[in-house]
């Protein structure tokens, strides 16, 4: 709180660019091109700035739960000068649109992940998936805080890209199963030509391993898996999995991956609309991805390991551990993507950058802290 008021203070006090008194309200898509030209009306403060905020997830998925759970933390902290109204996905635009959506102005924000528009730049999938370096996911938003990824990120957006959006990256996901699967996977001849879906850069890395990828929105996967246009699939977590209907065209579970090692989600803003809220809004927007990111790590510890086990009791959900060949062969194709992909110097820039950090960061981390195995197995293995 002390932070935020420092910031706020400091917001007050700097000249502005635009009128503290003006918003831009969301429009249709066949308004798009309109919004991003028309300048909207004075409005009093205090009269309520309404953004609608679209995530990338199904209304059932837990994951549009967390986009809900940013926008009443936004909400409440903003005391009814702002208000978030969130939409599932397709309510406007479908999952893989929704930047798109944001940046024309048809809708004001959403809540989706970087690997979503890594088809735009390889290196956007960076601020997601990155490499498995050995560190975790809230290591990885260590260095968007304190290791320059903030700034790399804005860099990416805003200059390469030139895109009309303002970010927040939060929310650390643990790692991530290596799948549903027909039958148990053995080892990574069993990944062969298999029809499978991920997204982001892990697509680029099953492909070395050998699968076919197909990439798609977590909406389409299981219904995709049931017609036999997949052969097997991951989404993210037990949660999400479980809601998403995977037990009911599969029930071999794959647990312990590097494709997905950890990964955040991405809070996005039209730039021009966000820019024109009072300065004291706009760091209500960046405080919420923050409060919202813890309150996530905490509820994904609970809501994770119940539904694993939930799914094992009493939906036939046989749990299995990627091999360590599996995990070798993944290690030596990111060797392999990361070498690729940095022909392209911006790519190479956020790598070096990561592996500066993680090589520290995670490099104390080992020296410092005991094995976590070693302290479970004492107290809760019974055989």
């Amino acid at each position: 709180m002390a932070k935020f008021k420092l910031e706020l203070k400091r917001a007050k006090s700097a000249p502005d660019r635009t009128s503290r008194r003006k918003f831009l309200t969301g429009a249709g898509l066949a308004g798009a091109a309109a919004v991003a030209t028309v300048a909207m009306p004075n409005v009093s403060r205090a009269e309520t700035a309404t953004f609608r905020f679209q995530s990338t997830w199904p209304a059932k998925d837990i994951f549009h739960e967390y986009a809900q759970d940013y926008a009443k933390k936004a909400n409440d902290l903003a005391g009814g000068r702002l208000k978030l109204e969130v939409l599932p996905a397709g309510a406007v635009v479908g999952a893989l649109q929704m930047q798109d959506a944001v940046q024309a102005g048809a809708l004001d924000g959403g809540h989706g992940v970087c690997a979503y528009w890594y088809g735009k730049h390889k290196a956007y999938s960076l601020f997601g998936t990155p490499p498995s370096f050995g560190w975790e996911a809230n290591t990885m938003l260590g260095w968007i805080r304190y290791g320059g990824g903030q700034q790399l990120y804005d860099e990416l957006v805003g200059e390469i890209l030139k895109l009309n959006l303002v970010g927040f990256l939060c929310g650390p996901m643990p790692n991530q199963p290596l799948g549903w699967f027909k039958k148990e996977v053995k080892g990574p001849e069993d990944l062969k030509n298999l029809k499978y879906r991920t997204v982001g850069l892990a697509a680029d890395l099953m492909k070395e391993v050998g699968a076919a990828v197909t990439i798609m929105g977590g909406g389409d996967i299981v219904p995709a898996m049931d017609r036999g246009v997949l052969d097997a699939a991951e989404f993210n977590n037990p949660s999400s999995d479980r809601a998403l209907g995977f037990p009911d065209v599969s029930k071999v579970y794959m647990l312990r991956s590097y494709h997905q090692a950890m990964e955040c989600f991405e809070v996005i803003f039209n730039k021009t609309k966000f820019n024109a809220l009072p300065a004291e809004l706009q760091l209500v927007l960046k405080y919420a991805a923050e409060a919202a990111s813890s309150d996530m790590s905490w509820k994904a510890m609970d809501r994770y390991s119940t539904d694993l086990a939930e799914m094992q009791a009493k939906q036939n959900v046989k749990v299995f551990t990627t091999p360590q060949s599996v995990l070798d062969a993944q290690l030596a194709a990111w060797d392999k993507v990361i070498a690729a992909q940095s022909a392209e110097p911006f790519f190479a820039k956020v790598i070096a950058s990561q592996k500066t950090w993680a090589k520290r960061v995670v490099g104390f981390q080992l020296l410092n802290t005991p094995s976590s195995e070693a302290a479970y197995n004492h107290f809760f293995k019974t055989a």
